[in-house]
């Protein structure tokens, strides 16, 4: 258990959209309990965004604040997501907070931001932004240098268009030498909700021959798209 600082500091804090414990709907967890901390803010904005309730707005808490919160949900998986989680200076205390108690931590963020701020513990899923994003330019390319095994990247597809980019973007910078996770592939293409038909997506990913991973957002599947979970 986390102890509360002394002498009236607060300490570091963090403003938070919501804290809620759902099945983990994407990444190579998928389908595992998970305990999301999504913070608000983000400077991108996606065509396709559905969380941009989460741009303002939210609650201003200390991290102990959120780290007894996360504690009661009893879930070892934790992903700290937004909005834009980096755009937080208190995400990466945060972050590293997490790890020090126990839990497997996983980071959501876009790219756009330094991931170099995160601790070495922490799982970064990189969501690179394809053309039909609107935030291709928002892509901080240095930060491939920063991804370990331990790390996944993510592209989010909208057409065909958008998967031969990530099929151009994977090969030119060996992502799949890059990024794994054990003999699990942690290459993710996922079809934007509603535009890119899966059997499209499907498709294309066999025909490409790379070892990415088909996923789709499962929470949309149980709890439909305009919830997270219970």
């Amino acid at each position: 258990m986390t102890e509360s600082r002394v002498g009236g500091d607060p300490g570091p804090s963090v403003r938070v959209t919501e804290i809620f414990h759902s099945i983990q709907g994407e990444s190579t967890r998928a389908g595992l309990p998970c305990t999301f901390v999504r913070l608000t803010g983000c400077p991108l904005r996606c065509v396709w965004c559905d969380t941009a309730y989460a741009f303002h707005g939210g609650r201003r808490m200390t991290i102990d604040e959120v780290l007894h919160a996360v504690a009661r949900r009893k879930c070892g998986l934790v992903e700290i997501t937004g909005g834009e989680p980096l755009v937080q200076p208190g995400a990466a205390v945060l972050a590293g907070r997490l790890v020090d108690d126990g839990y497997t931590v996983l980071v959501e963020t876009s790219g756009a931001l330094d991931v170099s701020v995160l601790d070495d513990r922490v799982h970064r899923i990189m969501d690179l932004k394809c053309p039909g994003s609107g935030e291709e330019r928002r892509n901080l390319w240095s930060n491939l240098n920063h991804l370990t095994g331990r790390d996944e990247v993510k592209f989010v597809v909208a057409d065909p268009e958008d998967f031969e980019w990530a099929a151009a973007v994977i090969r030119r910078h060996r992502l799949d030498e890059r990024v794994r996770v054990g003999s699990l592939g942690a290459l993710l293409v996922s079809p934007v909700w509603g535009m890119e038909t899966m059997e499209e997506l499907a498709g294309a990913i066999l025909a490409s021959g790379l070892p990415v991973r088909f996923q789709t957002q499962l929470h949309k599947h149980i709890w439909g798209p305009d919830r997270a979970g219970v």
